[in-house]
């Protein structure tokens, strides 16, 4: 069992790196200043794995005592949590839209708690109070920061000063990988760790090197929709997106707390993104298929472990007919509402109806 919970999370780190990619490196290959996706994916591994192993203590540690009780959490357990998280982390990688591992993983948690009635309350508001902030902070200072730069800056750097911007944009895209090894190796070693299966230390090296390798490996379809389709920036722009991203989840870090870097970099995208080009971003069909993502994923994952916790720890199956009579309302529920806008059109637009 011990050597099936470390497959699994080594599993998890390997689709981290492949969701990170794009939240570290997706800015400065939008930009060009990296112009080859492999390229862009080695400074993502350098700074992920270096991030992972200096400051990634601090947010293993939340993940593994700070939303549950350490005592819960068993090998058994912690298959449940990172196969949950891992199995909503892989479709999205296979959809190519930048998922927050953090949000999967606590919510994986979670669901844990919640079937055992053992959940630090207080601790999970203050997590997801910061998911909701932190994005809204990156938003908001790179659309004010955008207007500056666009009242102030009329042409693009050239010679000298763009070769600056280039450097300066592969640094900060270096420290945002610094940063999503500090805060998200932790959801792929966080449940080792409190299983005692791991040392903190342990934890972060191997998470990191796996993390790495998977941004290595799966990193190209989600660093292009960062990159490419969302918006177009200058270096400059790009500087000011990656620095964001940086600041903002190392600070979130230092204090231990697990953020959504895919969520604060690509709200800072569409910040950026609104500031040129007004409330047009917001039609963009993937800007609307990530916020659907981002909202139904924690709900997912934290579904997943709480039903397998209930079915194969607890023999509890009642809770099989809950979350499928849950998730057949749901779909039903969608498809009605679909059905009648369909309706409503042809009324208007026939003059008729059933």
């Amino acid at each position: 069992m011990e050597l099936a919970a470390i497959i699994f999370s080594m599993f998890f780190a390997v689709n981290i790196g492949a969701s990170g990619a794009a939240a570290s490196m997706g800015i400065a290959y939008g930009s060009e200043a990296v112009k080859k996706k492999l390229h862009a994916l080695l400074i993502c591994a350098a700074g992920v794995l270096s991030g992972a192993v200096i400051g990634g203590g601090n947010v293993v540690k939340t993940i593994s005592s700070g939303i549950i009780p350490e005592r819960v959490i068993t090998l058994e357990i912690v298959c449940i949590i990172i196969g949950s998280a891992a199995l909503s982390l892989f479709i999205a990688n296979v959809l190519g839209i930048p998922l927050s591992t953090s949000e999967v993983t606590v919510g994986s948690v979670v669901g844990v708690g919640v079937a055992y009635q053992v959940l630090f309350v207080k601790s999970l508001l203050v997590i997801v109070s910061f998911w909701v902030i932190v994005p809204i902070v990156a938003f908001s200072f790179t659309f004010f920061m955008a207007k500056v730069i666009k009242k102030t800056i009329k042409r693009p750097a050239s010679g000298k000063k763009a070769k600056v911007l280039t450097v300066l944009l592969l640094m900060t895209g270096f420290f945002e990988a610094f940063s999503a090894g500090m805060n998200n190796v932790a959801n792929a070693v966080g449940p080792l760790v409190a299983a005692h299966v791991l040392t903190v230390g342990e934890g972060t090296l191997y998470g990191g090197l796996f993390v790495a390798l998977g941004a290595l490996l799966l990193g190209r379809r989600v660093l292009e929709t960062n990159g490419k389709k969302i918006t177009r920036f200058s270096k400059g722009e790009g500087i000011l997106l990656s620095g964001t991203g940086a600041g903002l989840v190392m600070i979130s870090s230092i204090f231990g707390l697990p953020v959504p870097l895919a969520q604060v970099t690509s709200s800072s995208i569409i910040g950026m993104g609104m500031a040129k080009n007004g409330g047009n971003v917001f039609h963009k069909q993937v800007v609307k298929t990530m916020l659907k993502v981002w909202i139904v994923s924690p709900f997912l994952s934290l579904s997943l472990s709480y039903m397998l916790v209930s079915l194969l720890l607890k023999g509890d199956y009642y809770a099989l007919i809950v979350v499928t009579s849950v998730l057949l309302a749901s779909v039903g529920t969608i498809s009605l509402m679909g059905a009648v806008r369909k309706e409503h059109s042809s009324v208007h637009e026939q003059g008729g109806g059933i």
